[in-house]
């Protein structure tokens, strides 16, 4: 029986690597969580390191034990960050998996566009949690609980300025109805509302998610904007989808409505919403995530802006652990033995 060996370079639970060595006999599985931290601290920058790294942590071993290590890897078990070299210093690499759903996680490094199979936990990231958290972000304008803290440092309540919009009968329009985008469908059919969605291939004939009243594809976007109380992006960051919310697509959307966004800052057109902000086109905006949200803080005219609720890229967090990244890999593990097609590989071209 061939031995195939999987590098963990991401911390794994002692549950977790039972798991996966359960797979086959034939894994040998090598837990090197941490030990790239050392490397990542110089390569990334220094927000990010002090986002996603533990205080102090510096890394084990020496370079030399570290690249003898990846050099064995047939397989990686990855997250964020990661070091971005790792192609160059695996040879015997074919398939990596990034426990993140998003695949525009791995722009940065040599794994992009090359000859490895790569995977993703798409769908399955916390999706529940992440839809969560639009709904709340939905609600948070809807009740104008913006105007709480605008009131607590006034020290007086501006009651003419709470002005509450009751969601059942209106309208929500999801952008992207993969594992995220159809529990907010559901979640938002449940308080009454309308909702419709879009997909990159529409499939007609299908049935319709739960909660959903239609389905379709980029070119119905326009016609969805300009119905919707409520956007909610949920699509992943392509070529296709970067600045889809531009200028000309604020202008577009019902006046008074309200934008959520839980994929990527890079799809929304950062300075444009700001305007349609300004001229009051918009109600509100919630942003879980910004342009260069990895690198630095907010833009200041968004993150000052009381008509803006922006957190750090928080949503998918709970109480609950039910990020079924491990799930895929296993499930991935076991057709990867079997030689069978691996579920979630990012398409270069498409870009997840």
């Amino acid at each position: 029986m061939r031995e195939v060996n999987i590098l963990s370079i991401q911390r794994t639970s002692p549950a977790e690597r039972a798991r996966i060595e359960a797979v086959d006999p034939a894994v040998r599985f090598t837990d090197a969580g941490g030990w790239f931290d050392g490397e990542i601290r110089e390569t990334w920058p220094a927000f990010t390191v002090s986002r996603y790294l533990p205080a102090g942590s510096l890394g084990r071993s020496t370079r030399e034990e570290r690249d003898r290590l990846l050099a064995a890897a047939e397989i990686i078990l990855g997250g964020w960050p990661f070091p971005l070299d790792l192609r160059a210093r695996a040879p015997r690499l074919r398939w990596f998996h990034q426990r993140p759903a998003g695949a525009s996680n791995l722009r940065r490094g040599d794994l992009w566009g090359s000859d490895v199979i790569v995977t993703t936990s798409r769908g399955v990231g916390s999706p529940l949690a992440i839809a969560e958290y639009a709904v709340a972000g939905i609600l948070y304008f809807a009740k104008s609980f913006n105007r709480i803290a605008e009131d607590r440092e006034a020290r007086i309540f501006d009651h003419r300025g709470y002005r509450s919009v009751q969601l059942d009968g209106k309208r929500c329009c999801v952008v992207g109805t993969g594992g995220i985008g159809r529990d907010v469908g559901r979640l938002c059919a449940g308080l009454g509302m309308r909702v419709v969605g879009t997909r990159r291939t529409p499939r007609p004939g299908e049935p319709l998610p739960p909660g959903f009243a239609e389905i379709g594809g980029p070119s119905d976007l326009d016609r969805f904007l300009g119905q919707s109380d409520f956007v909610v992006i949920c699509c992943q960051w392509t070529p296709e989808t970067d600045r889809l919310f531009d200028a000309r697509r604020f202008a577009l959307m019902k006046p008074g409505s309200v934008l959520v966004n839980v994929a990527r800052g890079e799809i929304v057109d950062e300075e444009a919403l700001a305007e349609a902000l300004a001229r009051e086109q918009l109600r509100g905006a919630v942003l879980d995530v910004y342009v260069g949200e990895f690198e630095h803080p907010p833009p200041a005219r968004l993150w000052s802006d009381p008509k803006v609720l922006i957190t750090p890229h928080v949503s998918g967090a709970s109480d609950e652990n039910r990020h079924g990244g491990i799930d895929v890999f296993c499930d991935n593990l076991r057709a990867y033995l079997d030689g069978r097609p691996l579920r979630n590989v990012i398409d270069w071209d498409r870009g997840y």
